[in-house]
């Protein structure tokens, strides 16, 4: 690993430490417990980080074989929007994740569990940094028509609401959001950043390697702690059950299959240089890794129930019980995980507003596929803005009132939104303001 660590000019540094103090005041946390749960990792440190030493041949597309790009006007005009594009929504994903975490971070039953989710969120801070060091350091005016400062103000000004992808919209219920979050959509991350490390433009690749490192991390604090409730749901422990994990991979992973695009997209993607699969491609490869997390967590379920049968054999055992829908030895199918239908609660691709169950039920009436939802979704999450708008818009599609496309647009998309926060406005404005200090207890993470 031979990595380069970059800061960003003081005036963006400063207007993420101003974001930071706003959004995740919980950060001092972290470093006071970081020698207790992570001795042997390096401490965190809020930078840019590119690898060197990435190839310089360009690997898939049009343009396979010649040398990487190395400015925004090397790739000419379509490419250079089509590649900012994609920057914006991750560096709009990565703060997001951050405010979502936030607001059921002091739920966590184990500090364990705390801690672990305290690192991502601050991996995430400095995923988004990296993403805004991409747009900082070349110019993109050209294709953005904005100065980098605006670039950088409307990432920042974004809540939960205005990001750019969907799943970074929805609030948390519990602080299960926040670990099957990070089994679920994280997962999409790593798919995504594996798939740009072949990306025509080197700046881009290069930043790639080091977040999927960190992004190996962001997987294990949603698959651990998940492997620790599962085996206590089969202990009988009633403060977490597989009911409730369910409801929550059931909240998630429609979500996480729309992050991939629509399923006959990503042609573009691959023709630039930029991915090297299609949305399809990387979304069937990814509902099956989804598939195997789940098949594992059942095992281990059925083994803190039956500790006489091997992971194999506890497998085995699962797959035939929701195959049959069979009991065995007090187990029922009921009792095990199952991986929700691709078209299940789709808003975006291929199977929006199709009204097809968890279980591949079909339905046609409105309000009986409601009552599915609510039987099969979080009891808070029922009661939300974000599902009160998606069967609304059901209706409509369903009464023939809008189109299938006009109900897309319908859902959450980009837009400008101003916050309380004076650093949402502007980052001139905290050019201007003087340092503060920061709140007794806490640190700030370092430069």
């Amino acid at each position: 690993m031979n990595v380069e660590q970059t800061t960003l000019p003081k005036k963006y540094h400063d207007a993420v430490l101003h974001w930071q103090r706003h959004n995740f005041p919980d950060y001092g946390l972290l470093p006071e417990n970081w020698q207790k749960y992570f001795p042997s990792d390096p401490e965190f440190c809020l930078c840019a980080k590119m690898e060197i030493g990435m190839g310089e041949t360009i690997e898939v597309g049009e343009h396979k074989g010649e040398k990487r790009r190395e400015t925004p006007d090397q790739l000419g005009e379509e490419p250079a929007k089509h590649l900012l594009a994609i920057i914006r929504a991750q560096a709009s994903t990565e703060f997001g994740s951050i405010q979502q975490h936030e607001g059921t971070l002091a739920r966590a039953q184990d500090e364990e569990d705390k801690i672990w989710v305290l690192r991502v969120m601050a991996e995430e801070l400095r995923h988004g940094y990296q993403m805004l060091h991409l747009l900082v350091s070349q110019d993109w005016s050209h294709v953005s028509g904005q100065k980098a400062e605006e670039m950088v103000e409307e990432i920042l000004s974004m809540k939960t609401g205005s990001h750019v992808l969907d799943a970074f919209n929805v609030e948390y219920d519990s602080f299960v959001d926040n670990v099957v979050f990070a089994a679920v959509i994280d997962r999409v991350g790593k798919y995504q950043l594996s798939m740009q490390r072949v990306c025509s433009y080197r700046p881009f690749a290069a930043s790639m390697p080091p977040m999927l490192r960190e992004e190996a991390f962001h997987l294990a604090a949603g698959v651990v702690p998940l492997r620790r409730w599962v085996q206590r749901a089969a202990e009988g422990n009633a403060l977490i059950s597989m009911a409730a994990i369910q409801k929550a991979f059931n909240k998630w992973m429609p979500r996480g299959l729309e992050m991939f695009g629509h399923e006959k997209g990503g042609d573009s993607n691959v023709r630039f240089g930029f991915k090297n699969l299609r949305n399809a491609e990387a979304q069937n490869q990814y509902f099956e890794e989804c598939g195997r997390m789940i098949a594992d967590l059942n095992q281990r379920y059925i083994r803190a129930r039956l500790p006489q049968l091997s992971p194999q054999e506890a497998e085995d055992l699962a797959e035939r019980l929701i195959r049959e829908s069979g009991r065995h030895d007090g187990i029922s199918a009921a009792d095990l995980l199952r991986i929700p239908d691709m078209r299940f609660f789709r808003r975006k691709g291929e199977p929006a507003f199709t009204m097809v169950g968890s279980r591949s039920e079909t339905f046609d009436d409105v309000e009986e596929y409601t009552r599915h939802l609510a039987a099969n979704l979080p009891d808070a999450y029922m009661h939300s803005r974000d599902m009160k708008q998606y069967v609304e818009t059901l209706r409509q599609v369903v009464s023939g009132q809008i189109a299938v496309d006009q109900a897309i647009k319908k859902m959450p998309t980009l837009k400008r939104v101003g916050g309380a926060c004076p650093c949402s406005r502007s980052v001139r404005w905290v050019i201007e303001e003087p340092t503060a200090a920061p709140a007794p207890g806490t640190t700030q993470p370092a430069a």
